[in-house]
């Protein structure tokens, strides 16, 4: 892969989970808050609604369904025997709201000094994820100048249907061959760079055939953006 030459790039757009944060870590933080939240209710529901809810987005984002997610709460009702409503509790609750106080703690080494160096180098920085960003973003004490999330009103799409970066892209007026996508997923985020012409950068521990991959938020293709 040929270096990237940073003084051509305007916009730089970041995946969040996984991508800024570990999610490993917060994974088992919330799953041991919601085995302590089942076994005081003596109740498995919400254990049920979380893990239907996620592979049924996956599955919806792999057939790239318009307008997802009302089919989603639709399919996970009825999956679990659960109401919509209490559905849409449980999402809003345990994947949207008590995750927030963690993520610090889980925020990859590095992240605030490369957003840091993209502010000091006029670069624009979006934020594109499937799930809502904008008080995550917060939680990791970062800020963007585009957040788009795929539930927006302009999107309603998952990745890696284009819609989303379409929309940032159009949003910020910067050329796709101007832009790169920061993810951790070759199918998903890597992808989307791939059918708008952006260029992607994957997080990833080893390297992987026909991708730009780093390890670190310090790894020496950001050296130019870092340097003093």
């Amino acid at each position: 892969m040929t270096a990237i030459d940073w003084a051509t790039i305007g916009l730089v757009v970041f995946d969040v989970d996984g991508t800024l944060y570990d999610q490993r870590p917060l994974r088992l933080r919330m799953a041991r808050d919601l085995l302590i939240h089942s076994a005081l209710r003596f109740d498995r529901s919400t254990l049920r609604i979380l893990s239907a809810y996620r592979r049924i987005r996956e599955e919806l984002g792999d057939a790239e369904v318009a307008d997802f997610e009302p089919v989603l709460i639709e399919r996970t009702a009825a999956a679990t025997g659960c109401a919509p409503a209490a559905v849409r509790a449980a999402v809003d609750d345990w994947i949207e709201r008590r995750p927030l106080p963690y993520l610090m703690a889980c925020r990859y080494p590095g992240v605030g000094e490369l957003f840091a160096a993209l502010r000091r180098r006029e670069k624009a920085v979006g934020i594109l994820s499937d799930y809502p960003a904008t008080a995550k973003v917060a939680a990791l004490g970062l800020a963007a100048d585009v957040v788009v999330s795929a539930g927006d009103d302009a999107v309603r799409r998952l990745k890696p249907d284009p819609r989303g970066l379409e929309h940032l892209l159009a949003t910020t007026g910067i050329r796709p061959e101007a832009a790169v996508m920061i993810g951790d997923r070759v199918e998903r985020d890597g992808a989307i760079a791939v059918r708008v012409g952006m260029r992607a950068l994957i997080r990833s521990s080893q390297p992987i055939a026909g991708w730009q991959t780093f390890r670190r938020f310090d790894d020496p293709l950001f050296a130019p953006l870092l340097a003093a």
